[in-house]
């Protein structure tokens, strides 16, 4: 399991360290699953690959192309 800061996970999801605490943090990444709070601190470390979870984002096998009809020509 992998660790990280605010800082950290900042630079792996290019997402500012402000936006990560104030937006993601418990709207997005829930506490005990996404990111613990070790000790009780202010200091928090986030889960990777609970996080890596959220961002893998099923690839479509689909051609859009596929589903529009076209008119046949004589």
């Amino acid at each position: 399991m992998i660790y990280l800061t605010t800082e950290e996970l900042s630079m792996r999801i290019k997402y500012d360290t402000r936006y990560i605490r104030e937006q993601l943090k418990d709207k997005i990444f829930k506490k005990g699953i996404h990111y613990i709070q070790p000790f009780g601190r202010r200091k928090i470390l986030f889960i990777w690959d609970e996080i890596e979870k959220i961002l893998d984002v099923p690839v479509q096998d689909d051609n859009p192309m596929d589903k529009i009809k076209l008119r046949r020509c004589a």
